[in-house]
């Protein structure tokens, strides 16, 4: 298990360990082009795979992204329909480009509303990637960041027959949906808006935020670069002061 940078203070590396995206601005690439909603989402699918490579390339370990989340079952029904069937054949087609190129697949989320078709490729998808050693793609859908906190408390009191009184962070932080993955170092959210939108509440205490008014089906390797770039130019300093850090680390003035 990966240590909380609350409890210690983790590698800092030019290079993101781990990217944490919220996919947003597909309906709206589509209405400026006098398009359904739906043709936004079929673009930004192509987006996820250009990122997902192009991470791969850059030595990123760790890529979650934020498909579908918990609130997202509020759209109109006929969206939903179609995102469950696109997330499906999504499912379908790369799996086996995935694999082929050593990237292990994780979905996480509550999933009780998906059908058993859908179900039952997420555990192939899952299983066949599990061996492989290159980039982790996590995919968070029907995910909320209050989910992820509230499942791991129940797991624990489970575990502990009710009695939580010596709970530590630690603790907590084992029973995640990303247990298995380091915090994020940088967060991306596309299309202008700048919130997190219940996104790893739990994960995000000490990452870098950079958002973009980019639109995701727009979001290139140019885009992921100026991401990448602005979190070069932040101090990672968990709770130091400047001059306590390596003077590598340190922002330029």
């Amino acid at each position: 298990m990966f240590l909380s940078s609350t409890q210690t203070i983790p590698d800092v590396a030019s290079v993101p360990r781990h990217i944490a995206i919220i996919m947003d601005g597909n309906g709206r690439w589509a209405k400026k082009r006098f398009l359904p909603r739906v043709a936004g989402h079929k673009r930004g699918v192509e987006a996820v795979r250009n990122t997902v490579k192009s991470c791969a390339e850059m030595g990123v370990e760790y890529l979650t992204l934020f498909a579908f989340s918990s609130e997202n079952w509020r759209r109109p029904q006929d969206e939903v329909s179609f995102l469950m069937e696109l997330f499906l054949q999504v499912l379908e087609r790369e799996v086996e480009r995935l694999h082929r190129n050593n990237i292990r697949l994780k979905i996480i989320g509550a999933s009780e509303r998906f059908n058993p078709a859908l179900l039952e490729r997420i555990a192939r998808a899952e299983e066949k990637t599990a061996a492989n050693s290159g980039l982790t793609l996590t995919v968070a859908a029907d995910y909320g960041g209050r989910w992820d906190v509230l499942q791991a408390v129940k797991r624990l009191a489970v575990e502990r027959h009710g009695d939580l009184s010596g709970v530590s962070e630690a603790d907590l932080a084992g029973q995640l949906s990303m247990a298995y993955a380091p915090e994020p170092d940088l967060f991306i959210r596309t299309g202008g808006e700048q919130r997190i939108s219940n996104f790893l509440l739990w994960q995000l205490a000490y990452t870098e935020l950079h958002f973009t008014q980019t639109l995701w089906p727009d979001f290139d390797r140019a885009a992921l670069d100026l991401a990448i770039d602005s979190y070069r130019q932040r101090e990672r300093r968990f709770g130091r002061t400047t001059e306590q850090l390596d003077p590598a680390l340190r922002r330029a003035e």
